[in-house]
């Protein structure tokens, strides 16, 4: 009882988890990997407190072993993070840079000398 709790801080535990399982989704400007890494730690806390998902909940998901889902996920990551670098260089190589010019007046140089 002291290290789980009791079965009502058990179950509220539980809620919670279940919570950020269901509305878990990619952060932005976050990676694949610690995306997987916060995926995995809910999944481990859910295991932990006896409560595991099987295919029958997850009806919408197609059966995929995890290792081959992350592997492409990654591959997919690098191939978008490639991308935007070219178009970043692209930019940055298509830059104009123009210099505004003004005429000076010759009168006006000649007053200021004196």
């Amino acid at each position: 009882v002291t290290y789980e709790g009791t079965n009502q801080v058990k179950d509220a535990k539980i809620n919670m988890i279940v919570r950020e399982y269901e509305l878990f989704s990619m952060k932005e400007n976050e990676n694949i990997s610690s995306m997987f890494v916060r995926f995995t730690n809910i999944i481990n806390s859910l295991q932990s407190l006896n409560k595991c998902y099987t295919n029958k909940e997850a009806k919408d998901l197609n059966t995929l072993p995890l290792e081959e889902l992350l592997g492409s996920l990654m591959t997919h990551e690098m191939t978008i993070k490639n991308h935007e670098d070219d178009e970043e260089q692209d930019k940055k190589k298509n830059k104009v840079i123009a210099f505004k010019s003004s005429t000076v007046d010759s009168s006006e140089e000649e007053s200021d000398d004196e």
